[in-house]
């Protein structure tokens, strides 16, 4: 009986997580407006790219991935920088917007794969 009780509990606590998140928003370059304190950024990147991130901040702009809007956002970001990281990459950087400058937390930057995640092409 207490197992049933324990699992039950870490099932609606995994069922939860999932649903509320970390509670940090997610949200595109057209979306910050408004936005106070800490978000992830997700977009794509556009060039051109300045620094490297270790000897001086990497500076680089993001556009929406989904929401096709004009909308780009400079991002101020310094830590590693991973290998997949080039302009036309989705990426996602936490971080808060200063004085019309993203400012991304240091080593929150990671880049998402677009081709992992498209149908798969006919061979026919």
């Amino acid at each position: 009986m207490i197992a049933l009780s324990v699992a039950m509990a870490l099932a609606i606590f995994v069922v939860y997580t999932a649903v509320a998140g970390a509670g940090t928003p997610q949200v595109e370059p057209s979306q910050l407006a408004g936005k106070h304190g800490t978000v992830q950024l997700v977009g794509a990147v556009v060039g051109p790219v300045s620094g490297d991130g270790h000897t001086a901040a990497m500076r680089f702009r993001l556009e929406d991935i989904t929401m096709h809007s004009p909308a780009r956002v400079l991002v101020s970001y310094t830590g590693s920088v991973p290998d997949l990281f080039k302009v036309g990459r989705h990426v996602v950087v936490s971080g808060a917007m200063r004085n019309g400058v993203f400012v991304a937390q240091p080593g929150s930057l990671t880049t998402k794969c677009p081709s992992k995640y498209a149908p798969a092409k006919s061979t026919t």
